[in-house]
């Protein structure tokens, strides 16, 4: 090959590499489809988005053109992500945090003030020191005080503003709040245990305000299933070692269940549970700049998956 042609070769290669290496990713895009990917269906990305269904299901079709490759199953029974989606999930949200960092420390002063944070004691113990990883070292003038309590007493606390954020569980159906995901709920029980097989069954609950006690209940009367209640003590560790010492059985959700008890399946004769939602709460009549930053980190972190094992 004569020598100019060989250098118009290699220039042209160089410039297509460029070109490629150069294509920008429209961020909307992406959050969009990490919305869909995370909620599983396009109506309540729609609602998180605060965009209509039709422009939701326009943008990932878009994505869909510009990748080449299908992001999401579409199906009756749903939405599922494909192996191409979930090699883009996890990427697309690092690229979106990393774009919001910028915008936050590039454009945003550093927020101050004082912070009430509610959490059930389950997500406190299992969720919380995950979910604030790095945030007081990024926030140092942002004081958070925790509210531990039922994530019906926590809601009542949002509404009247007692707390300024929470992150509660609630019925998948419940109007309301922000969804971070999506759990399922599950009866667990002590390894090796025999009491599941008891009736009346001894059920170990937090309290009486327990958002999982009516899903409890009505699954267990639905299959008349006798049940007596063990204690009700508001304290988590109190009813989860009733469990562990197998004087009773409990409900936790799937990702927080206690890595030292059993999940009680199938096998047990225990009835299937309900999928519950952990939803971000706001207080509508102030919000304030702290408070705002700690949702979004609070945000990222659960769609960031960093939970306590």
């Amino acid at each position: 090959m004569p020598l100019e042609k060989a250098i118009l070769f290699i220039v042209s290669i160089n410039i297509s590499n460029y070109r490629i290496m150069n294509r920008n990713f429209d961020t909307k895009l992406l959050r969009t489809f990490v919305a869909v990917a995370n909620s599983g269906n396009m109506t309540e990305a729609s609602s998180m988005l605060g965009l209509t269904q039709g422009a939701v299901s326009q943008q990932i079709k878009r994505l869909e053109e510009l990748l080449q490759c299908v992001l999401l199953d579409r199906s009756r029974r749903g939405l599922k992500v494909t192996k191409r989606g979930e090699k883009l999930l996890g990427m697309a949200k690092s690229l979106l945090d990393l774009n919001d960092d910028i915008w936050r420390e590039m454009s945003v002063p550093p927020a101050r003030g004082e912070v009430r944070l509610g959490m059930p004691y389950d997500l406190i113990n299992a969720f919380l020191p995950a979910a604030l990883e790095g945030f007081v070292e990024a926030n140092p003038n942002i004081e958070v005080t925790f509210v531990g309590g039922s994530s019906p007493e926590l809601l009542s606390d949002v509404e009247s503003g007692k707390v300024d954020v929470a992150v509660l569980e609630q019925p998948i159906n419940i109007p309301g709040g922000e969804r971070l995901r999506r759990e399922q709920l599950l009866w667990v029980g002590c390894r090796d245990g025999s009491t599941y097989g008891k009736r009346p069954l001894p059920v170990s609950i937090v309290s009486e305000s327990c958002a999982f006690r009516p899903a409890m209940i009505a699954a267990l009367d639905a299959q008349g299933i006798p049940w007596r209640s063990v204690m009700e003590c508001g304290n988590i560790d109190a009813t989860m070692s009733t469990v562990r010492a197998d004087i009773a059985v409990t409900a936790s959700l799937a990702s927080f269940a206690p890595s030292d008890l059993a999940v009680l399946g199938e096998r047990s004769g225990l009835p299937d549970l309900p999928d519950f939602a952990i939803n971000l709460h706001l207080r509508d009549d102030e919000r304030s700049p702290a408070a705002l930053e700690l949702a979004d980190h609070l945000r990222r972190g659960m769609n960031a998956g960093r939970l306590a094992s």
